[in-house]
């Protein structure tokens, strides 16, 4: 294999096999373990891409995540091309083509790069001030411009064919971070007893060890040290490694969202791996080993190919064995520089000179780079490049002023310090504290189980650093309950790299041009000392002038800089100008691993009640109600809807109907404070419900309106069985989860979704009970003994059931539960005993009849969001003497209890024929010049083969005052009378619920 710049007998990746790649159509060869940006550097390939807004030349500056120059197209296939991908993090396999973006016709001629010379023209915040005016320019010339102009790579026209994968993991201690502090910290617990899960974004673990070449831990080198501790936990059942995991987000109540790459390394997708994978991971402890980011040097030109960080420079040298250029030059204010310097000429490469902006820098490092033959220039800076395509020369001179000198080099090396990484610390609502001495901002106040430790922690010692990985491990272990002492010594550091100090903004003595902060956005020094005197006093407001920290690299590298140069203009300390915030992702994140299985036939996935199949066999016409498939009705040879609605009403009232009720949610309540649980969350009282008995519902939001309602039995003292509406049963869920969780968590309180395991068959009419007493055993059915709103145990066709009296048709009737995977069995059995009775299956649309002649409601048909219990009538379901609950509060306010709300009530068509539309406006007088003044709507209309005439249901402003009255319906061709009157139809006094 022919790369120039391979070094043989350097790095970790040891005989590795070929893998062949192009990029822009030409081939080139690499190892794999190679990124793809080490693979291209082997080849002497530094120029990537183009910037943003000016199309400047760009190459790597980093090797790592914090790259925001080397964004690539990866191109599988036409379905499988992945835009804005880092040649940094993407592993190198055999057949990987990979293109530059943002460019046209070629990378190294863009005719894009015009941009540069009109550069004075588009300075920070140029596009809030030329694109107001003309107002009519913005339609039809801005913005196509603009959106023509937006982002960097091309998106595939194709559906994703891969699959995506996610995963919910509990443990001790989740280890963020797989350095030196990761490994010491995971090694502690996992020793401990704790169940540990230890996560790197990189493919392997070891961190900065990866390059570093002069620390040693234990007696071994440190790469070595950090494999022997892989294996070590490697070889734990109370240990999960997971490489190529990047933590994302850090959510409430120690949640991190992780996303792992599980084929992207791959030559193609494998059928039974998913393409990456959504790691969803709650830990009682956490600790964060993140590291710290290395800045670069801020002066005029930075931003040619060639140019990069001194880790980086370290890394693709230590590691993957290519050296960045065969004479590089080196720009720093701080030791860590010295130590690549060092790297390069051991290798054989030539160092052209350091660059130091210290008048007097004093270190072991810097005497053996002295050592070593390396020319130090102390108290100079780097004013500028020279360089096209690729960087050729460093023009350097002393800070205090004097003649410049032209060094030519190859590639350079610059560092400016280190930034600790307080990403996810700060997600987790942490808050940072800036330290003087250092200039840098570290882990403050927390507000969460965690602890940051090593490099993030502002932990400069590796000596420091061992200890407090350890006992963070070994404390984070005790915190979470593990009892076992482990306590042992502590890795020992025999030697370690120094890297502290350094310097925040432009360099002193350095003209300010086009000296980059932003590389990704083309944002300068210039850029931002202009916001600040534009009128930007907060940094938030200078980063979204400016651009600065907006681009994809999250301003890792940028941040801090902008952030310096913003106070110095403004004559103020760094922490009063403030810090951006720190939002997820950390990195990018693909919308396929977010959405994973939730998408075709999956997105909105249908379900089915397991008596669906026999509804299917006997003609049933369906309906979807939320992501449920509900018979809607069940016609017979011949029979038009209406027609067979009419005969299922008519059935019910005067023999039985047999309906799939399986749809309604249920919640189970359990626990010793389930009573007082429940007496918070809905109006009614609960204490004092006996167990074998029901109680109707409802239940409020805390502004009073009416939220959801049901039929909640009690089974036993410390046990509910409750039901909500069909599509209500997740957000009730949610919404008795989230005040257990944060307004009641001292209640000994479990809740249970139970929704999908129970199949419930209604059975409903005046022969209801004479068709189930046959199967029921170890029950007494009989009115004396299980009355209207009871609840029993026992068994139905040998099944185990919890059957419940109950009607939501003003009939006699019975809920029979029975474990889902019985529902169609006993559906049979009872459909064979109705039969004999003269019974019928119903569907959904005949029970919107059945329960509209009652008046019953059905909450987000009757109420929209904005209904009181006594705007529907349900006053009494509020417990008169009960002084808390959620929306007690809401229904004192003075709105809620003013005249002239809207009340449900009835109405009847003058004709009697005459079928409302439900959502029909109601109006006093339909004379009334336009606009007229709307009294209310229509929320349920029906025929009602019952009642012998049409039926609807209506929310009308003082509606119970103007029973009697006559309103207007008015319609596009005509206006219908209708009388006001109460919202029950049939059966006014409720006798036949007890047959």
């Amino acid at each position: 294999m022919t790369a120039p710049y391979r070094i043989a007998g350097k790095g970790h990746l040891g005989t590795a096999p070929v893998a062949r790649f192009t990029f822009d159509g030409k081939s080139y060869a690499g190892l794999e373990g190679d990124t793809l940006a080490s693979a291209l550097l082997a080849n002497g390939v530094h120029l990537v891409g183009r910037s943003f807004k000016y199309h400047r030349p760009r190459g790597f500056l980093s090797s790592g995540v914090e790259e925001p120059n080397a964004l690539v197209g990866v191109e599988r296939d036409a379905a499988r091309t992945t835009p804005n991908v880092r040649a940094t993090v993407q592993e190198l396999y055999d057949g990987l083509q990979a293109v530059s973006q943002n460019r046209w016709p070629s990378l190294s001629f863009d005719v894009g790069a015009v941009n540069n010379l009109g550069s004075p023209f588009f300075s920070a915040g140029f596009y809030y001030k030329t694109f107001m005016w003309p107002k009519a320019a913005w339609k039809h010339l801005y913005e196509p411009f603009i959106r023509r102009a937006a982002g960097l790579g091309v998106a595939p026209e194709q559906p994703d064919p891969d699959h995506y994968a996610a995963r919910y993991e509990h443990c001790d201690l989740l280890v963020v971070g797989g350095g030196v502090a990761g490994l010491t910290a995971a090694l502690a617990a996992a020793e401990s007893g704790a169940r540990v899960v230890l996560v790197d974004e990189q493919p392997e673990f070891g961190g900065s060890l990866r390059f570093e070449s002069q620390t040693r831990i234990d007696g071994q080198d440190g790469w070595d040290w950090a494999q022997s501790a892989v294996h070590r936990l490697a070889g734990m059942d109370n240990v999960r490694l997971l490489t190529r995991t990047t933590a994302f987000g850090y959510h409430a109540q120690n949640m991190v969202a992780m996303i792992e790459r599980v084929t992207e390394h791959l030559p193609g997708p494998l059928p039974d791996l998913p393409r990456e994978r959504l790691w969803q991971v709650r830990a009682k402890q956490v600790v964060l080993a993140t590291g710290s980011i290395e800045r670069h040097m801020v002066f005029p030109n930075n931003d040619r190919p060639g140019i990069m960080l001194a880790s980086a420079g370290r890394t693709f040298l230590n590691h993957f064995g290519v050296a960045v250029g065969r004479n590089v030059g080196i720009y720093t204010s701080n030791d860590s520089a010295y130590y690549a310097a060092i790297d390069l000429k051991k290798a054989g490469v030539s160092v052209a000179a350091i660059i130091d902006v210290r008048d007097n820098p004093k270190s072991a490092i810097v005497d053996q780079a002295r050592a070593l033959g390396i020319e130090i220039k102390a108290g100079h800076v780097v004013s500028g490049s020279k360089g096209h395509l690729r960087v050729s020369a460093m023009i350097v001179k002393p800070r205090g002023g004097g003649a410049e000198q032209t060094i030519a080099v190859d590639a350079m090396l610059t560092s400016s310090g280190w930034t600790p990484s307080v990403h996810l610390f700060s997600q987790s609502r942490g808050k940072v504290a800036y330290d003087e001495a250092t200039q840098r901002f570290l882990p403050g106040t927390y507000a969460q189980a965690c602890v940051s430790v090593g490099a993030c922690n502002g932990s400069d010692r590796l000596e420091d650093l061992l200890i407090e990985a350890s006992q963070a491990g070994r404390g984070a272990a005790q915190a979470a309950g593990v009892d076992h002492d482990a306590a042992g010594a502590y890795p020992e550091a025999s030697a370690a790299e120094v890297w502290t100090g350094g310097m925040l903004g432009v360099a002193p003595g350095v003209e300010d041009k086009k000296a980059f902060v932003d590389f990704q956005n083309d944002v300068t020094a210039k850029d931002i000392a202009q916001a600040v005197r534009e009128g930007m006093r907060s940094i938030e407001h200078v980063k979204r002038f400016t651009t600065n920290g907006m681009a994809t690299d999250q301003g890792k590298t940028s941040n801090m800089h902008g952030l310096a140069i913003a106070a110095e203009v403004l004559g103020k300390p760094i922490p009063e100008v403030g810090l951006t915030t720190f939002r997820q992702p950390y990195t990018p994140v693909t919308f396929g691993a977010i959405a994973g299985n939730a998408r075709g036939a999956l997105f909105d996935p249908t379900r089915r009640t397991a008596i669906h199949s026999w509804a299917e066999e006997h003609g049933a016409e369906f309906e979807d109600v939320g992501q449920w498939k509900r018979a809607w009705y069940f016609p017979t040879a011949g029979e038009d809807m209406q027609a067979a609605i009419n005969r299922e009403c008519v059935t019910v009232r005067q023999n039985a109907g047999i309906f799939d009720a399986s749809t309604l949610g249920k919640i189970e309540v359990v626990g010793p404070d389930a009573a007082t649980f429940m007496e918070l969350l809905y109006t009614n009282p609960w204490q004092k419900l006996e167990p074998g008995r029901c109680r109707y519902g409802i239940m409020l939001r805390e502004d009073g309106y009416v939220y959801d309602d049901g039929v909640v039995g009690r089974l036993a003292a410390d046990r509910f069985h409750v039901t909500t509406t069909t599509g209500g049963a997740a957000r009730v869920l949610h919404h008795m989860e989230d005040y257990l969780q944060t307004e009641f968590p001292h209640l000994k309180v479990y809740l249970t979704s139970i929704s999908e395991q129970w199949a419930v068959i209604a059975v409903q009419g005046p022969k209801s009970r004479d068709i189930i007493a046959p199967l029921v055993e170890g029950i007494d059915i009989s009115d004396a003994a299980m009355p209207h709103m009871s609840v029993r145990e026992g068994k139905i066709c040998g099944v185990p059931t919890r059957l419940f009296r109950m009607s939501f048709t003003g009939e006699r009737g019975f809920e029979i539960n029975v474990p889902a995977d019985y529902g169609r069995s006993v559906w049979e059995a009872v459909w064979a005993e109705g039969k004999k009775h003269g019974a019928c299956a119903y569907g959904t649309e005949t029970m919107h009849v059945l329960r509209a002649e009652k008046g019953y409601i059905i909450v987000g048909q009757e109420t929209d969001g904005t209904a009181t219990p006594d705007d529907v009538g349900l006053a009494w379901a509020i417990g008169k003497a009960k002084k808390d609950f959620v929306g007690i509060r809401g229904l004192q306010r003075q709105d809620l209890v003013a005249p002239g709300r809207k009340q449900l009530v009835g109405l009847r068509t003058k004709n009697s024929t005459t079928v409302l539309e439900e959502g029909a406006q109601l109006v006093a007088d339909p004379n009334q010049p336009i606009p007229m003044k709307m009294l209310g709507h229509v929320t349920s209309s029906y025929w009602s083969e019952n009642c012998g005439r049409s039926i609807a249901l209506a929310m009308v402003e003082g509606g119970r005052n103007r029973i009697g009255d006559i309103l207007y319906v008015p319609m596009p061709d005509n206006t219908i009378e209708v009388e006001v009157t109460e919202p029950i139809f049939f059966d006014e006094k409720g006798e036949r619920l007890n047959g």
